[in-house]
């Protein structure tokens, strides 16, 4: 990079993983969060922010469709394959890329034109096989899927001492990489800002009813789909109740599983204790929904994905416990808060609530110590130390 390019660079690109869609109407969709993401880094990086990504997808559960003239970001779409590629992010200061096997021929270009690229890592080698293991079925390609995981772990090994930085959502990706890259950074996914955190008299009234009796109000939300575990809900419930524990759960969200879940929970009687909510928006509805009547967050993910669920049920000061995928299991090291269970066996994860509901006081202090740590990773607290990242990441690359 010369002197005088480093100099007037000022751009943070972004190159977001997700395609986004682009209709015959000339609108695009987006999601949500990542509108709200990218209004973050305008705000901290205090310079233009340039989005580049490829067309296709869906949009998730929280898709918004805007005019094309009207994204209130600079949004260009393009074939990451393309020649034009090049020219995308020649004036950019630093590249926010992602660890994904569809951006290497676009960090290599970076790499060529000596332009620094930071790089979010979400799933380690170990999570990518649990996800291929949940959504296979059939062994043979099953097999060829982790092969092919194999051969990707080895490349990115390769590609991380090279670029500026690495930004780690969760603890197994931080542990896996941290050695290999000059600049690693931790952090906890969330969409929770320091306005949307319980308040004290919220969560002191939620407090004093739990320590009263009554039954424990358990809850799940997010996608209602294989590697979240939603299958093995309906069988918790039933331990549960063969345990004797007074209980209610609610799931909320939606999914491909929807339909096996209700069929389930009439097939084994559950309907006064298991109920499904459907989609709730999150800040209006869900966020104050569970901040004021969810005891005990179950998270049954088969895989270790960084999920914002963790960090967002934590600012409701609830408690989580569930299966000991290494996400979960890395954030209860890291806080102290949470309970781990065996994975794959709702029997004993439903032990392990039972043994919850007897010690209520222990409910209720991990209630407060998950608010206390949610403080210190809000959204706006995240974003402004990621964004400090990938100015150090610019800072070094241009001496």
């Amino acid at each position: 990079m010369s002197e005088s390019r480093q100099q007037d660079a000022k751009v943070l690109c972004i190159v977001p993983s997700m395609r986004i869609r682009h209709e015959p109407n000339g609108t695009v969709t987006l999601t949500r969060k990542f509108l709200e993401g990218v209004e973050a880094y305008r705000r901290e990086w205090g310079g233009p922010v340039r989005v580049i990504a490829q067309e296709g997808g869906d949009d998730g559960l929280d898709g918004v469709s805007i005019r094309r003239e009207e994204v209130p970001f600079e949004l260009r779409l393009i074939d990451f394959a393309s020649p034009a590629m090049d020219e995308q992010f020649r004036d950019a200061a630093v590249v926010l890329g992602a660890l994904h096997h569809n951006q290497l021929p676009m960090v290599d270009r970076c790499l060529e034109h000596h332009v620094p690229v930071a790089l979010i890592a979400e799933q380690s080698v170990r999570t990518r096989w649990q996800i291929t293991r949940a959504e296979t079925g059939n062994p043979l390609l099953r097999l060829r899927r982790g092969w092919w995981n194999r051969g990707l772990e080895k490349r990115f090994r390769a590609l991380l001492p090279k670029i500026a930085g690495v930004q780690c959502n969760g603890t197994p990706t931080f542990n896996d990489y941290r050695a290999i890259n000059r600049n690693p950074l931790l952090f906890f996914d969330t969409r929770v800002t320091e306005s949307m955190l319980v308040d004290e008299s919220t969560l002191k009234m939620r407090l004093d009813e739990l320590l009263a009796g009554g039954p424990l109000r358990l809850l799940f939300s997010g996608r209602l789909v294989a590697i979240k575990g939603v299958d093995h809900l309906p069988l918790l419930a039933v331990h549960l109740r063969k345990l004797g524990v007074k209980f209610t759960l609610d799931i909320c969200g939606g999914g491909n599983l929807q339909n096996q879940l209700a069929g389930e929970i009439q097939h084994h009687d559950l309907s006064q204790q298991v109920r499904l909510r459907g989609v709730l928006d999150f800040e209006k509805e869900l966020l104050p929904w569970v901040g004021r009547q969810a005891d005990l967050f179950v998270c049954c993910h088969r895989q270790g994905d960084p999920s914002c669920t963790y960090l967002e049920t934590m600012s409701c000061g609830v408690p989580i416990v569930g299966y000991d995928n290494e996400a979960f299991a890395g954030l209860v090291a890291h806080c102290g808060v949470g309970w781990l269970s065996p994975m794959d066996n709702p029997a004993a994860l439903a032990q392990k609530i039972a043994q919850l509901d007897r010690d209520r006081p222990a409910l209720a202090q991990a209630a407060e110590s998950s608010l206390k740590f949610a403080r210190g990773h809000t959204f706006e607290t995240t974003m402004r130390k990621r964004v400090e990242h990938l100015a150090l990441c610019a800072k070094e690359a241009a001496r």
